[in-house]
């Protein structure tokens, strides 16, 4: 399976934005959901925003809407996490993940097929 490498991770003030971009290498994913989710220390990783193939269904946790957008460029197989109105508790590791399955709203991270390796947001108060 291809790899998807994140960036676009930093520190930022309270109110800020950022935008974290995630670039498949290997293969296309045009025919799988492309989602982000959180992980932050000691706790388990969370579901924060999905798209499908096709950029017809987006999907936000309820912490997020209205502040984050997801995207997709499926000719530069990059999916994208603009991140608006950021805030100190939205500091984690943020995951680039591809999947197949949306329930509810949602991907579980058990229906995951590829994981991206990660990047830090830090939000300072």
């Amino acid at each position: 399976q291809g790899q998807l490498v994140e960036s676009g991770g930093g520190l930022v003030q309270a109110g800020g934005s950022l935008r974290l971009s995630c670039t498949a290498s290997a293969r296309t994913y045009v025919d799988y959901h492309m989602a982000w989710f959180l992980q932050a220390p000691g706790k388990e990783r969370e579901f924060v925003a999905a798209i499908s193939g096709n950029s017809d269904n987006t999907y936000y946790t309820d912490a997020v809407k209205g502040r984050f957008t997801i995207s997709r460029d499926n000719a530069k197989n990059t999916v994208y996490l603009q991140m608006n109105g950021l805030k100190p508790e939205d500091t984690s590791v943020y995951y680039c993940a591809a999947g197949r399955i949306i329930v509810r709203g949602r991907m579980d991270s058990r229906d995951v097929d590829v994981w991206g390796q990660g990047t830090q947001v830090t939000v300072s108060s």
